[in-house]
């Protein structure tokens, strides 16, 4: 599957980004390079490849390294976030709008 530039244009249009013709050119480029790469990583024969027996949502996460664990525990309460905040609903921060279409 290749990106067009109708593709680049309907993105760039979501982000509200302004392109010149050389950015959407090289996005373009990219983006297309990006999944040749793809097409080339799933020609790969990965069937004797053991599957990973644990994943961590924390990357090169060791449970045994105290540094880590101790950083983890130093995490701010939500309730505590919330009580410092500004302005809250006691749920979620209040913040003014910044993006206007």
């Amino acid at each position: 599957m290749k990106v067009t530039e109708k593709d680049v244009a309907y993105v760039a249009d979501l982000d509200n980004l302004e392109l010149t013709a050389q950015e959407r050119e090289r996005m373009l480029r990219d983006l297309n390079s990006i999944l040749d790469h793809i097409d080339q990583l799933n020609e790969l024969d990965t069937s004797q490849v053991p599957p990973m027996t644990q994943v961590s949502a924390i990357p090169n996460f060791d449970a045994s390294r105290e540094d880590i664990l101790d950083g983890l525990r130093k995490s701010l309460l939500h309730n505590a976030a919330i009580e410092n905040a500004p302005n809250s609903d006691g749920t979620f921060f209040r913040v003014p709008k910044v993006i206007e279409r």
